[in-house]
């Protein structure tokens, strides 16, 4: 049950994540297009029930998260979210009444391949439950830093790929420290209780990148086309998440020739993203 535990609940939040972007997409497109970092963009949505319904399923997928965090390593964990993409386009295509196309079969086969035989063979494990403070700082500026720089240099093109990719790279970021600094404040809460829990600065912070997170990725849906935002989005975090599974918590993964088939795995997993995200459904007409 050691594996089997995070495994499940990361599926169940990947899926919830997965309606949430469905849910959210169809509200951000039916607003007007925003050209600056507008605040206000997410009152707009909040007069929109479809997009109060994804919400909804981001708690729920935030609730599932947390349990598979507290059971698994990070660099587990994460890079199961790489589904949300193919679960997605799954969800669309019921919602919109059209069928996916054999190469977009394809393309979902080639992720779940691709995930299964680089995770079989990283085989992610261990790591240290407690993360000192000295491993946090240059974690936590060298994430800020990144976001930022990649918000910036969004914001400063116009509607488009360049626009899209950099806000989905910088929505990515701010994903993966959320989950990091979601799973420090689960040991908290396991072993000092909810006021520990309360009281903790990574349960603070990990709700202050959340909510970055959620802002961007609104804009990154709002800056261009999916082919663009999403694959940074799905690739970004898993590659983050991992990064940071390995530097804070010291999660151990399989090197040597083991290498070779998690290129392998790596290399199918971003084809079937690109192929998805260039063949997506457009959840406005359908098409």
């Amino acid at each position: 049950m050691g594996v089997v535990l995070p495994v499940l609940f990361a599926l169940l939040a990947a899926f919830s994540n997965a309606l949430a972007t469905v849910l959210q997409r169809r509200a951000a497109l039916s607003v007007p297009q925003t050209q600056g970092f507008r605040p206000g963009l997410v009152l707009d949505l909040l007069r929109r029930p479809v997009w109060i319904g994804g919400m909804l399923a981001v708690v729920v997928a935030g609730v599932a998260q947390a349990v598979a965090l507290a059971t698994g390593p990070l660099s587990l964990v994460q890079p199961l979210f790489v589904l949300e993409l193919p679960l997605a386009l799954l969800l669309a295509s019921l919602m919109t009444g059209r069928h996916m196309s054999h190469v977009m079969w394809l393309a979902v086969g080639g992720v779940v391949v691709g995930l299964g035989v680089a995770l079989a063979s990283a085989a992610p494990d261990g790591g240290e439950a407690d993360v000192p403070l000295d491993r946090w700082v240059p974690a936590l500026v060298a994430c800020a830093v990144a976001a930022v720089l990649l918000t910036a240099a969004g914001l400063k093109r116009p509607v488009g790929k360049a626009r899209a990719g950099c806000l989905g790279a910088a929505t990515a970021v701010c994903y993966a420290l959320t989950a990091a600094l979601m799973k420090d404040s689960m040991r908290v809460l396991d072993t000092d209780g909810l006021v520990g829990f309360l009281t903790t600065w990574q349960t603070y912070g990990f709700a202050a990148a959340g909510a970055g997170a959620v802002l961007l990725l609104e804009h990154a849906m709002q800056g261009g086309p999916l082919v663009a935002s999403q694959p940074a989005l799905t690739l970004g975090d898993a590659a983050v998440s991992l990064l940071l599974g390995v530097v804070l918590y010291q999660e151990d993964v399989r090197v040597g020739w083991w290498i070779v088939p998690q290129l392998l795995g790596v290399a199918l997993i971003v084809m079937g993203v690109l192929t998805l995200a260039r063949r997506g459904i457009d959840l406005r007409t359908g098409q």
